[in-house]
């Protein structure tokens, strides 16, 4: 298992960012950085998920020390951006609500990944496919 600190470190390193240019892209201070790096801090919501999205690691891989892969839930944690930028913070709620209620499948880890994600992709294309439904239907309004 890999700390926290550890993670940032790394991930920075591996994308050659020094600790100030880190700074700049997340919107925090060199000393947030250094406070992330030495375990003295952690961010949360808004400026840990910029964090991660500059250092290109899923959220949950780095704020999770029992994930240590850093593309874990990359791709799902992208794909509710977009939800969250076509239908909203409300919309991105649901969806990632979705996600949750259908996580048993997974338990005891019978699935492979390219499994996993097949049906990540198939729970998210039936609820773009009802949004998109519901705002033909009754206009945009629905969603807010």
């Amino acid at each position: 298992m890999i700390n926290f600190a550890d993670k940032v470190k790394t991930a920075r390193e591996t994308i050659g960012l020094s600790q100030a240019a880190l700074a700049t892209a997340v919107g925090v201070s060199q000393r947030s950085i250094t406070a992330y790096e030495t375990g003295t801090a952690k961010p949360r919501g808004v400026t840990a998920r910029k964090l991660a999205r500059v250092l290109q690691v899923s959220l949950d891989y780095l704020l999770n020390e029992e994930v240590d892969d850093p593309k874990y839930g990359f791709e799902q944690e992208a794909y509710l951006q977009n939800i969250e930028a076509i239908y909203g913070a409300r919309g991105e709620a649901e969806a990632k609500a979705l996600l949750e209620k259908n996580l048993a499948l997974f338990a005891g880890g019978g699935l492979s990944q390219e499994a996993k994600d097949a049906f990540f992709e198939a729970v998210m294309t039936a609820y773009v496919t009802c949004k998109e439904q519901a705002r033909k239907t009754y206009g945009s309004k629905q969603e807010d």
